[in-house]
Protein backbone atom coordinates (compact mmCIF):
# COMPACT_ATOMS: atom_id res chain seq x y z
CA UNK A 1 0.00 0.00 0.00
CA UNK A 2 1.00 3.62 -0.94
CA UNK A 3 1.30 5.86 1.68
CA UNK A 4 -0.73 8.71 1.76
CA UNK A 5 1.77 11.32 2.44
CA UNK A 6 5.58 11.50 1.16
CA UNK A 7 8.74 12.97 2.09
CA UNK A 8 10.02 15.84 0.60
CA UNK A 9 12.68 13.52 -0.17
CA UNK A 10 10.40 10.89 -1.47
CA UNK A 11 9.44 13.15 -4.16
CA UNK A 12 13.11 14.43 -4.94
CA UNK A 13 13.40 10.65 -5.37
CA UNK A 14 10.08 10.15 -7.26
CA UNK A 15 10.54 12.67 -9.88
CA UNK A 16 14.39 12.25 -9.98
CA UNK A 17 15.80 15.14 -8.89
CA UNK A 18 17.35 17.46 -6.36
CA UNK A 19 15.86 18.04 -3.06
CA UNK A 20 16.36 21.88 -3.64
CA UNK A 21 14.07 21.88 -6.81
CA UNK A 22 11.30 19.86 -4.57
CA UNK A 23 11.44 23.05 -2.04
CA UNK A 24 11.52 25.22 -4.91
CA UNK A 25 8.53 23.54 -6.32
CA UNK A 26 6.56 23.82 -2.88
CA UNK A 27 7.77 26.96 -2.36
CA UNK A 28 6.30 28.49 -5.66
CA UNK A 29 3.09 26.47 -4.83
CA UNK A 30 3.89 24.38 -8.29
CA UNK A 31 3.24 21.44 -5.50
CA UNK A 32 1.04 21.62 -2.73
CA UNK A 33 2.54 20.23 0.38
CA UNK A 34 1.54 21.20 3.86
CA UNK A 35 3.90 21.14 7.29
CA UNK A 36 2.60 18.87 10.01
CA UNK A 37 4.25 18.43 13.70
CA UNK A 38 5.68 20.43 16.19
CA UNK A 39 8.85 20.52 13.67
CA UNK A 40 6.76 21.45 11.18
CA UNK A 41 8.18 18.45 8.43
CA UNK A 42 6.57 18.93 5.12
CA UNK A 43 4.86 16.25 3.60
CA UNK A 44 3.50 15.33 -0.19
CA UNK A 45 -0.25 13.67 -0.46
CA UNK A 46 0.62 11.12 -3.32
CA UNK A 47 -2.21 12.26 -4.80
CA UNK A 48 -1.15 15.86 -5.21
CA UNK A 49 2.30 14.50 -6.73
CA UNK A 50 0.25 12.34 -9.46
CA UNK A 51 -1.86 15.34 -10.20
CA UNK A 52 1.28 17.92 -10.55
CA UNK A 53 3.02 14.63 -12.50
CA UNK A 54 -0.57 15.12 -14.48
CA UNK A 55 -0.04 18.51 -15.49
CA UNK A 56 3.60 18.66 -16.30
CA UNK A 57 2.39 15.70 -18.87
CA UNK A 58 -0.53 17.93 -20.23
CA UNK A 59 2.14 20.97 -20.66
CA UNK A 60 4.91 19.09 -22.43
CA UNK A 61 1.77 17.80 -24.78
CA UNK A 62 1.10 21.44 -25.90
CA UNK A 63 4.44 22.39 -25.89
CA UNK A 64 4.80 19.74 -28.64
CA UNK A 65 2.15 20.73 -30.68
CA UNK A 66 3.12 24.17 -30.41
CA UNK A 67 6.36 23.42 -31.90
CA UNK A 68 5.12 20.87 -34.57
CA UNK A 69 2.45 23.79 -35.70
CA UNK A 70 5.25 25.73 -35.89
CA UNK A 71 7.72 23.72 -37.65
CA UNK A 72 10.31 23.42 -35.58
CA UNK A 73 11.48 20.28 -34.29
CA UNK A 74 10.19 18.47 -31.49
CA UNK A 75 13.53 16.47 -30.29
CA UNK A 76 15.44 17.81 -27.00
CA UNK A 77 18.32 19.69 -27.53
CA UNK A 78 21.17 22.38 -25.99
CA UNK A 79 19.52 23.34 -22.94
CA UNK A 80 16.20 21.65 -22.82
CA UNK A 81 17.48 20.50 -18.97
CA UNK A 82 17.82 16.94 -21.09
CA UNK A 83 21.55 16.58 -20.51
CA UNK A 84 23.12 14.59 -18.54
CA UNK A 85 25.89 14.59 -15.65
CA UNK A 86 29.30 12.46 -16.18
CA UNK A 87 27.63 10.04 -13.94
CA UNK A 88 24.99 9.78 -15.97
CA UNK A 89 22.12 11.71 -13.69
CA UNK A 90 20.17 14.38 -15.51
CA UNK A 91 21.83 17.54 -14.82
CA UNK A 92 19.18 19.12 -12.44
CA UNK A 93 21.28 22.25 -11.86
CA UNK A 94 19.18 24.40 -14.20
CA UNK A 95 15.36 25.39 -12.59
Amino acid sequence: MTPRFLTLTDVAETLNVSLTQVKLLVRSGDLPAIKVGGRGAWRVEASELEAYIERLYAQTREAIERQQAGGQPVTPGPGSGEEDTADGRQDDRRP
